[in-house]
């Protein structure tokens, strides 16, 4: 995982909702219906990236019956990062959003 910080123009409400995005994942969905949230890259790349280890995650979860779970502690890790301003890498999709071109 990287320490280095995507850029130099972000707010600190664009860290607050990338962080709470992966807190409360229903947040990263209303922060992409937002037009102003959307807008920003910081806000829209851990949006996007939050949902899609959120699904991971859960499909992870369900089929090690629950013992999978623990993952989730990740996403608090992933959290601090993005309130901290760094690039969060998530092994896997990080690069798949990328190459969906979601972010």
């Amino acid at each position: 995982m990287s320490q280095a910080p995507m850029s130099s123009d972000i707010s600190s409400d664009d860290k607050l909702w990338a962080m709470l995005g992966y807190v409360i994942p229903l947040l990263a969905v209303v922060a992409l219906l937002m037009e102003d949230k959307k807008n920003r890259p910081y806000v829209k790349f851990h949006a996007v990236q939050s949902i899609v280890a959120t699904v991971a995650l859960t499909i992870i979860s369900t089929v090690t019956l629950g013992c999978g779970s623990i993952l989730f502690l990740a996403m608090l890790w992933w959290a601090y990062q993005a309130y901290q301003g760094q690039d969060v890498k998530i092994p896997m999709i990080s690069d798949f959003i990328r190459n969906q071109g979601w972010a």
